[in-house]
């Protein structure tokens, strides 16, 4: 068990933050060059990959966990998130595909849970819980999806 308040091994230990799995430049995949032990500091250098999970933007983790907690009930996710079943099905595709795996033949969205969606993102976008550039890639891949 650690005795730091961030949960490594030593008190003078800095932070940890989550692993960026994108490049904020280019927008490829990034990998980790290098793992500490937080207890001895013995280091390691490699190229090591970084899991499917890391992928994920943090709204789409959050989305994801959820998900889970709710055992994948759709009416019970519709009602933690405040969202309809077309967003829900929407935002379930969109982890899909964040984790690499192909969209369904079933991934098509009618009309109206395009326009949802697209009311969704603009929301989120006004309410800057998502950038203007989170917004046009949730925008484009919605193209691609009606």
């Amino acid at each position: 068990m650690s005795d730091s308040p961030n949960g490594r091994g030593h008190s003078n230990s800095p932070p940890l933050y989550p692993v960026p799995g994108q490049c904020p430049v280019c927008g490829d995949e990034l990998h980790v060059a290098r793992l500490e032990c937080g207890s001895c500091y013995t280091g390691i250098d490699g190229h090591f990959a970084l899991d499917r999970f890391a992928r994920l933007s943090a709204e789409h983790l959050r989305f994801l966990e959820v998900f889970i907690k709710n055992r994948g009930v759709i009416k019970d996710v519709e009602a933690e998130l405040g969202i309809s079943y077309p967003t829900v099905r929407a935002r379930l595709n969109e982890v899909i595909r964040g984790l690499g795996f192909p969209a369904t033949s079933d991934d098509s969205l009618r009309p109206s849970q395009a326009r949802e969606e697209r009311r969704q993102i603009l929301e989120a976008l006004r309410d800057k819980s998502i950038s203007a550039d989170e917004a046009a890639t949730r925008l484009s891949a919605l193209a691609l999806r009606t």
